[in-house]
């Protein structure tokens, strides 16, 4: 009797032993940094709710959303997502306060959308510094695609440059005569869009004939497009924000001047640029773009817009579908949750910097077919194709082939 009251006991024993052991190794497993846990994943997260970019605003409240609509469904690997924003104005002082804030003080796993090529910017040495991921920057700046220099920045958005080569291509086909003349934002963003442009046209960059740089903080370029008006251009390119692209268009209608005009893509919302610049006054302009539309009909019935509407319906009734910059932050957010669902939990800096740098022609319902993500180990830039569009009657139309901005 003793003998089987040991045995069970030595049974039971080793049972608990096992178990011990096997939760040991679970834990074992599991690898975090500061940011997150078995119940949660930090994220911060800068975005311009006021000042002159003010209309990206969306772009942060969209990401919101989608993780919201994550939480409820979930979370991710079973944790859920503590999103935290902040606004910076667009003030590139304010995005270091911001950032060493949520670094710091809220100690996130990493930053993730911060909107701005001034303000990323004016950040990136400190998150370098701190190898805290910076990662799917919402500028499509050259600079975020130093993986040597800069190995915890990572951008998500076409690069200007090839953007800005993709129209020379097409000018250089439609217009290989025409004088050219610029505006554009005076920071890295404007400077990196005339960059492209002046290299996409090569030896014919001489036809840009006029380059006219405004400030962010200047409360109207009407002024600026009255100047340009003077060197007598055939080709006007619009290099703005979503404020000074509206106020440019408005000026060339009310002017009676109708030059080919590009606007670039980061100022191609329907909402937010073309119908308050004036419908009629926005007809002809051409832009480009890597994701779908929901003003076009031709997306009506697809699922992965029906998936963005429906997300608006539900945590964001209050903004207007055809909000480009909403798109935008639905489509950088839903490639975070892919990479953050690859990381496992394994949940460090450098596991989700490797998982963002893994993606492989990854395909999301938001963007336009034939345009994918894919990043390596020694290539930042997720995304590299766009179509170009031009505006008639209430929206874009897509014309031509999806293109790479590369130089050849």
């Amino acid at each position: 009797m003793t003998t089987a009251l040991t045995r069970r006991t030595l049974s039971g024993l080793l049972g608990l032993a096992l178990v011990g052991a096997a939760a040991g190794s679970a834990c074992a497993d599991k690898k975090y940094d500061t940011g997150a846990s078995d119940t949660e994943i930090r994220i911060g997260n800068i975005v311009p709710y006021s000042g002159p970019a003010s209309a990206y605003g969306s772009v942060g409240k969209a990401m919101s959303a989608v993780f919201k609509k994550v939480n409820d469904e979930g979370g991710i690997n079973g944790r859920k997502i503590n999103f935290i924003s902040y606004d910076d104005a667009y003030s590139p002082p304010k995005t270091v306060e911001q950032a060493r804030k949520l670094v710091e003080s809220d100690e996130v796993l990493f930053l993730f959308g911060v909107l701005g090529t001034a303000p990323n910017t004016a950040i990136q040495k400190y998150m370098n510094a701190k190898k805290v991921p910076q990662l799917f920057v919402a500028t499509g700046a050259t600079k975020w695609n130093e993986p040597k220099t800069n190995p915890w920045t990572m951008g998500w958005l076409p690069s200007y440059q090839s953007e800005a080569r993709i129209y020379a291509k097409y000018l250089t086909a439609q217009q290989p005569t025409g004088k050219i003349a610029v505006l554009y934002q005076n920071d890295d963003m404007g400077k990196d869009y005339l960059k492209g442009l002046k290299d996409g046209l090569g030896s014919e960059a001489s036809r840009v004939v006029l380059e006219e740089s405004y400030e962010i903080a200047e409360p109207t370029v009407e002024s600026h497009i009255v100047k340009m008006k003077s060197a007598n251009p055939d080709v006007v390119i619009l290099f703005t924000t979503p404020k000074s692209g509206a106020q440019a268009i408005k000026k060339l209608g009310e002017m009676s001047w109708k030059p080919l005009t590009i606007i670039s893509n980061v100022s191609a919302s329907t909402a937010a640029v073309m119908r308050p610049a004036g419908v009629e006054n926005s007809q002809g302009v051409i832009s480009a773009a890597y994701a779908k539309d929901a003003s076009d009909p031709q997306w009506a019935n697809d699922p992965g817009l029906g998936a963005f509407r429906e997300l608006l319906a539900k945590y964001l009734p209050e903004i207007n579908p055809v909000d480009s910059s909403a798109l935008t932050g639905y489509n950088i957010a839903t490639t975070m949750v892919e990479v953050l669902k690859r990381c496992g939990d394994e949940l460090t800096r450098a596991n989700v910097m490797k998982q963002a740098a893994s993606l492989k022609q990854f395909a999301q319902g938001g963007l336009l077919p034939g345009v994918t993500l894919t990043t390596g180990p020694d290539d930042f830039q997720p995304i590299e194709q766009l179509q170009l569009m031009q505006f008639k009657g209430e929206r874009w139309q897509l014309f031509g082939e999806v293109m790479s901005g590369e130089l050849k």
